[in-house]
């Protein structure tokens, strides 16, 4: 038998109330705001997942259009929609790449550059980096600025982006009139490539390189 009263134990379960429910009762209250927050940031995710993926096939609509002229306020206005919505996204990167795309084919050099600055100041992953790496270079080689386009293609790069990586080294040290630095380049992108891949441009690059030194 209990050595309490039944008024002591009630008093006891009021006392133990007092020091413990309310921090019980806040901890539950709290548990359920983190499961019901983080479903609401998955859902929100999604949601926006959806409406990017909506507005880049958009984008893809007005970019590649075979033979007609491209609508470069259009392809401003999607791009900064999916900006509104998550700047950071690989969907709305992936956009600005092919913003930028439409900036170098209308000779708009320095909008395609703040575009792919932005995406490599903080890409949503390798590839994206890689991608808007080379293509900053292509646009930096465009305008006459060969040192800073070869420091850019000095970075680390994964081994599925070394040919393309070496063949960009190779413009830009032909540009600088580095000849044997360039045939160097180009023949690790040769390597890089099989022997079907690496036929056309690139060994024409090199065969241009092999006459000079000839």
């Amino acid at each position: 038998m209990s050595d309490y009263t039944e008024e002591e134990q009630i008093a006891q379960i009021k006392e133990w109330w007092q020091r413990n429910g309310k921090p019980l009762l806040a901890g539950g209250a709290l548990a359920l705001v983190i499961v019901f927050g983080w479903k609401g940031w998955q859902k929100h995710q999604v949601t926006q997942a959806q409406a990017s993926s909506v507005l880049y096939q958009q984008l893809l609509d007005v970019t590649l259009v075979p033979n007609e002229q491209v609508d470069a306020q259009q392809v401003a206005k999607l791009l900064a929609e999916m900006k509104k919505i998550n700047d950071s996204s690989a969907y709305t990167q992936y956009a600005a790449l092919l913003a930028a795309k439409v900036a170098v084919d209308s000779q708009q050099l320095d909008d395609a550059q703040l575009e792919l600055n932005a995406v490599l100041a903080n890409p949503a992953n390798a590839t994206l980096a890689e991608l808007a790496r080379q293509r900053l270079a292509r646009v930096l080689l465009a305008q006459e600025k060969a040192e800073q386009a070869l420091a850019l293609l000095d970075a680390k790069v994964d081994p599925a982006f070394i040919a393309t990586r070496e063949e960009l080294r190779g413009d830009a040290l032909v540009v600088l009139e580095r000849p044997a630095e360039a045939k160097a380049a180009y023949q690790q992108a040769q390597q890089a490539l099989s022997s079907e891949a690496a036929a056309g441009n690139l060994l024409m690059k090199l065969d241009n390189l092999s006459e000079k030194d000839a």
